[in-house]
């Protein structure tokens, strides 16, 4: 194929990322380029014998345009178009395999309103794999848009009860639970889960009350959700509730909140996770092994050295996770952030089916989470954040890797030091853990300091 200088409404960091396209809605999401990928996409599709796009949304505003964008672009490729309304990420991964056709989902993520993006999955609700995104990238360069006949037009219909189906989907991932008795605030972020979540746990039984429900198009993980849990920690507190569940923007991450208003994040859940299942019949196939990232506290590596269970870090994102799990043959992994696969129910992060494993989990305990976390105290960590002009040049300094060696040998066994670039922005992440607040703080310091004299 021959190569063609992009136009001018191609963004310039057009091509797919870690966790498919995703940027500011003025520039990267605009409604022209969302028309040509729409259209690449479908071709590339129609190629594999897949017949039909399911496209969900979380709330922000500019998912209107966009999806009315890809819409157009899939059916001038003669691709039929479903469309499922406000739904979360794993629900269109969910009902994509379900009907054996493509999904994609309009999200900006965890991010604010300003930015959005789409992820794709292929008929077995996977994300698209490399090779696939390379392809539509290729038609993207090198293809004009060349409508079929009209005969040959696809058509769009929407999915009227396709929330129904998720949630009797998450529900039946958990047989037998009853939350009656259980107090929880949900905290939906103003996102995709603001209908689907609370009516899932009021159907099981649990009394619940709700922040973060009333999306507007620009309120979308504002100050709420689970990269943002004051609120609901707060809340959970003033109610007195049993527990806090905080989701972000499209449902695919997670964390709890304790009676006492404490956070958990994704490391604490997986323990919990493991350490209740460890003797239950049902569970044990979770125990072969886990996958985390290079974020995931030491303290569970370490625990789970203890327990004789096998642990891989893998890059930060789920996309990893997912690929680390299925090469190994385990099913569980997750990251601090609140990303949790469960891969013998879920294809990717599910942050509803996760929330109900871990209720599932506790259960035995009166629901009492803190119970089953008295005995894992994580490592403090301390992550500083360096603006610099090429992160990996300076992970790759001779200088600087002889100094985290340095650092990693005072830690020893009880402590780990990171160098990371930000996936996103031109920082350098560096984080230690340590056996305390002071030392943790003391070493990132230090090493925060070598990094500026010796950059």
């Amino acid at each position: 194929m021959n190569h063609k200088t992009p136009p001018d409404y191609f963004p310039s960091d057009w091509k797919f990322g870690t966790d498919g396209i995703r940027g500011s809605v003025e520039d990267k999401m605009n409604p022209l380029f969302m028309v040509k990928l729409g259209y690449a996409a479908g071709i590339s599709l129609k190629e594999k014998g897949i017949s039909e796009v399911l496209i969900g949304k979380d709330t922000r505003i500019s998912g209107y345009m966009i999806e009315s964008a890809l819409e157009a672009g899939f059916i001038s490729a003669g691709m039929d178009v479903v469309l499922l309304g406000p739904l979360p990420t794993p629900a269109v991964a969910y009902l994509a395999k379900l009907r054996n056709q493509a999904g994609l989902v309009i999200t900006g993520s965890h991010n604010l309103y300003q930015d959005n993006g789409i992820k794709i999955f292929n008929r077995d609700g996977f994300k698209l794999s490399y090779d696939l995104e390379k392809e539509i990238e290729e038609i993207l360069l090198s293809q004009e848009i060349s409508i079929v006949k009209s005969s040959s037009l696809g058509k769009a219909t929407r999915f009227i009860d396709a929330q129904e189906k998720y949630i009797h989907f998450c529900k039946s991932s958990c047989s037998n639970l009853d939350l009656s008795g259980l107090s929880i605030v949900v905290d939906c972020g103003n996102g995709a889960n603001y209908l689907i979540a609370p009516k899932t746990f009021s159907e099981l039984g649990a009394s619940v009350d709700c922040i973060g429900i009333s999306p507007d198009g620009i309120n979308i993980n504002q100050d709420c959700g689970s990269t943002n849990p004051e609120k609901l920690r707060k809340e959970v507190i003033s109610q007195k509730a049993d527990l806090g569940i905080g989701f972000d923007g499209d449902g695919d991450r997670l964390l709890f909140i304790d009676k006492l208003g404490k956070i958990l994040d994704g490391d604490d859940l997986l323990y919990t996770l493991i350490a209740t299942g460890l003797n239950n019949p049902r569970e044990k196939e979770i125990t072969k092994g886990v996958v985390g990232t290079l974020m995931t506290n030491k303290s569970l590596e370490i625990y789970l050295k203890k327990e004789n269970i096998d642990f891989f870090r893998a890059d930060v994102g789920d996309k990893y996770i997912l690929r680390e799990l299925i090469k190994r043959g385990w099913i569980l992994g997750g990251e601090p952030s609140g990303h949790i696969i469960c891969l013998d129910t879920a294809t990717t992060g599910d942050a509803l089916i996760a929330a109900l494993r871990v209720l599932s989990s506790i259960s035995k305990f009166d629901f009492d989470i803190s119970s089953t976390l008295q005995n894992f105290n994580k490592l403090p960590q301390e992550l500083v954040n360096l603006k610099v002009n090429s992160p990996q040049t300076i992970i790759m300094n001779n200088s600087i890797r002889s100094e985290v060696s340095k650092l990693e040998k005072r830690l020893g066994e009880e402590g780990r030091v990171l160098l990371r670039p930000s996936g996103t922005e031109p920082l350098l992440r560096v984080m230690v853990e340590a056996v305390s607040t002071n030392l943790a703080k003391e070493l990132a310091g230090e090493l925060a300091d070598f990094i500026q004299k010796a950059a």
